[in-house]
């Protein structure tokens, strides 16, 4: 139904209110309607606070009963550090759910429809469920992979460097592109960049924007965007705990994890240490260097669901390797630098022929100030629709 779109829609939109500050629950938005019209509507804000459909129902109260909950997720049917949302639904007297995708933790997966069911409330499944799927990516992969979801990300030129031959990168891209990349610190859980990076470049890693509230924002909009910006956590891939202790990486606006192996000298790690980093000792991959699934697996242990990569060519060549590379957002500059000694975007093994590349879905590419942004998606958790 049309009207069961543009309802999701809105609870999509109230949904991405939350990206990055519910970690590591996923976000979700919903809306209550009584005669074709939105009686209450609210979202997850935090996680260990109300869910999604707990506010919608506080603001309709009584408009609820007889009525249409829309959620984009299928509602907790457990006791968690907040009661099961299925039992305030039927408490409320709501007589349909319309909900987006059903919730693969295992806590929920299917008991929660079961329940509404149970209690004689029509439940539909489905309704703009690629948008729902698109937006929790995070948290599908994050409980069905045990790790976090891994967007690569980098800029560079029209000839496919990153950087010029002297080393050079600053500016691949323009103003409008970097701050496009302060937004995706701002939402996402955690920023890797190798090494190499720290020492050529010696990044701060932190959210440099702001957040205000716009004219035309609701009082759920303008809510949302309240104290939005955060910085995420930094981690560092440094075998050999090469870090300087000096670096901005160490400054104490955000936490940092320096991911070593078991081969890192002791003196090196404990100055690290007294410089306010957390250093994790990993295992070691076949060249030497830390174990990324290793490492993302202690990091999801953690409640870390999203992961933005920055690195270089080694780093990004080793996600792909290792096939932990979810996404890619490539900003293409309409510059030539040109250079035989000038590097590209990913080093690593790679393909031995065109043939085995690897290709990117649902893409799009999209203007950014006066230079390009390429989307692709490598890999994508999809929850299992029931059968109708």
């Amino acid at each position: 139904m049309i009207e069961d779109q543009a309802f999701m829609g809105r609870a999509l939109e109230l949904a991405a209110l939350a990206l990055g500050r519910t970690s590591p629950n996923p976000v979700v938005g919903s809306v209550i309607t009584q005669g074709g019209r939105i009686v209450g509507e609210g979202y997850h804000q935090k996680a260990g606070t109300p869910h999604a459909e707990v506010h919608a129902l506080r603001q309709a109260g009584e408009a609820a009963r007889g009525g249409t909950l829309y959620v984009t997720l299928e509602p907790c049917n457990h006791h968690g550090r907040t009661p099961p949302c299925t039992e305030a639904i039927i408490a409320a007297g709501v007589t349909r759910v319309v909900a987006a995708v059903p919730d693969p933790n295992p806590q929920v997966a299917g008991t929660g429809f079961a329940r509404l069911r149970e209690a004689g409330i029509e439940v539909e499944v489905g309704v703009m469920a690629d948008a729902a799927t698109a937006i929790n990516q995070s948290f599908f992969t994050w409980v069905t992979r045990k790790r976090p979801w891994v967007l690569l990300k980098w800029a560079m030129t029209a000839d496919g460097k990153i950087a010029a031959a002297s080393g050079d990168s600053r500016w691949v891209s323009g103003a409008a592109a970097r701050g496009k990349v302060h937004e995706w610190r701002q939402r996402l859980d955690a920023i890797l960049v190798g090494i190499g990076t720290v020492l050529a470049d010696d990044p701060q890693l932190t959210v440099r924007l702001s957040e205000r509230a716009d004219s035309n924002d609701g009082p759920v909009e303008a809510a949302g965007k309240a104290s939005l910006r955060r910085n995420p956590l930094r981690v560092i891939v440094d075998s050999a705990a090469r870090t300087p202790v000096t670096a901005k990486v160490l400054s104490p606006e955000a936490k940092t994890i320096i991911a070593v192996t078991e081969a890192a000298p002791g003196e090196r790690v404990s100055a690290l240490e007294q410089a306010g980093a957390s250093v994790l000792s990993c295992p070691a991959d076949v060249a030497g260097r830390v174990d990324l699934t290793y490492l993302l697996n202690r990091l999801a242990c953690d409640g870390v669901t999203s992961l933005l990569v920055e690195g270089g060519a080694c780093v990004h060549g080793a996600f792909l390797d290792a096939n932990l590379a979810d996404q890619v957002a490539v900003f293409l500059a309409p510059k030539i630098v040109g250079g035989e000694g000038a590097p590209s975007p990913v080093g690593g093994t790679g393909a031995a022929l065109m043939a085995g590349a690897r290709p990117l879905q649902k893409c799009a590419m999209t203007p950014v100030g006066d230079d390009w942004l390429l989307e692709g998606v490598l890999q994508e958790v999809r929850p299992c629709l029931p059968e109708s």
